[in-house]
């Protein structure tokens, strides 16, 4: 009896060793419910602006620089695709479907949106020091060091840690502090740039961008870098785990597991 007694005993503590050795899963807060928000309108919002941009571009895929651009003006350089109007000019002995009404409306309609919702964001991350908490980078984070090491490490598809994975590097914030400051806003001001409303109201916005189809050419470039930059963002995204960061950017929460022993 007092050798089965032991033999229980041991049962049951190797049980219990086995069970506090198993990995958990630690539920942590990631993001705000007005982070993610905003985070899926822009996602909508930019999608609608990237589909209907491609159609406008398609009706004159010419690009000029200064004030005035049309079919007589000689280009800064001309996309390799056939246009959707016959005036136009593209070496193509045919011309694609002219969506180009639809589009202008639905993309004014999303660049409002995403203006919008940007200041909400911009708004909250100042009053909740969410950009001092999350976004600015460290003395640390700008070495060098440490930004080859942020670069290197997703060039060798090696996936981020735990602690990785728990905030963002050195060079993730500078991205997003980038895109939210810089691009953002330059394509919105390149965009109002082409109004011609906006260029009765304030001329010396569209003058310091060298002029309405000079502001054109940089609405293009940067929408090309904000591209980009998507592809960058849904790379790592998944290399970090593309389910549970999506779910992490719809409930809030993610799910890492902790080793006990």
């Amino acid at each position: 009896m007092g050798a089965l007694g032991s033999t229980q005993a041991a049962a049951a503590a190797s049980s219990r060793s086995d069970v506090s050795a198993a990995p958990i899963a630690k539920v942590t807060l990631r993001h705000s419910a007005l982070v993610r928000v905003t985070h899926w309108i822009t996602v909508v919002s930019f999608f609608a602006l990237l589909i209907t941009g491609c159609e406008i571009v398609i009706s004159h895929p010419r690009f000029y620089w200064g004030e005035t651009g049309n079919v007589l003006t000689t280009p800064l350089f001309q996309l390799p695709i056939p246009s959707s109007r016959k005036l136009v000019p593209t070496g193509y002995g045919y011309v694609l479907p002219d969506q180009n009404g639809w589009s202008r409306a639905l993309h004014f309609e999303a660049a409002w949106i995403v203006v919008l919702t940007g200041l909400l964001y911009v708004i909250f991350g100042v009053l909740s020091k969410h950009f001092r908490r999350h976004l600015a980078p460290s003395r640390a984070d700008l070495s060098w060091r440490a930004l080859l090491t942020s670069l290197a490490k997703p060039l060798r598809l090696k996936r981020p840690d735990a602690a990785e994975a728990a905030s963002y590097n050195g060079l993730q914030r500078l991205a997003y502090l980038i895109v939210i400051f810089g691009l953002f806003p330059l394509v919105i001001w390149s965009g109002l740039a082409m109004s011609l409303g906006f260029i009765s109201a304030f001329p010396w916005a569209v003058n310091l961008l060298g002029g309405r189809q000079s502001a054109r050419t940089i609405h293009f470039f940067a929408s090309l870098a904000l591209v980009l930059f998507l592809f960058v963002h849904l790379f790592m995204v998944c290399l970090a785990g593309f389910w549970s960061r999506t779910a992490a950017m719809i409930t809030g929460r993610i799910r890492a597991r902790k080793e006990l022993v």
